[in-house]
């Protein structure tokens, strides 16, 4: 009995770790998609009305909403259960930097996610890096 608890206990904590770290890597790949995704749609989306406009800045204009959407529902409209528990628009800045017609770039930063562990009597939680994905204008399609 004494060897078992001990072989147990390791095994458990061994295969315990290797679930929290499969999850953490989920994560870890869930938060670069949304961010790639949110970028992709921000730039066939541009935030410039009208479009063709040099626009500069983070908060330029009504479908910076949307654009935050995309990353943390998937869809611009927005929802009610987020990708990922815990993920909110406000973990998501989007910038524009001298975007317009085939010139700039767009990014789009997923930002202070906190990983909540599952496993059994710790409940910590860590920060997850930021997740930046940039695009340049020319991705759009439209030539100048």
């Amino acid at each position: 009995m004494v060897e078992f608890s001990i072989v147990a206990s390791v095994f458990l904590m061994a295969l315990f770790a290797v679930i929290e770290f499969g999850r953490a890597l989920w994560t870890h790949n869930a938060l670069t998609d949304a961010a790639r995704r949110a970028t992709r749609y921000a730039i066939n989306q541009p935030a410039s009305t009208p479009p063709g406009v040099r626009t500069t800045g983070t908060d330029v204009g009504p479908s910076i909403t949307a654009i935050k959407n995309v990353a943390v529902y998937g869809d611009p409209a927005g929802g009610t259960q987020p990708l990922l528990p815990g993920l909110t628009t406000a973990n998501i800045v989007v910038e524009y930097q001298r975007f317009g017609l085939g010139e700039g770039t767009v990014a789009v930063t997923v930002q202070n996610y906190q990983f909540q562990f599952a496993l059994p009597f710790t409940g910590t939680t860590i920060t997850m890096p930021a997740y930046r994905s940039t695009l340049v204008a020319e991705n759009a399609g439209v030539m100048p």
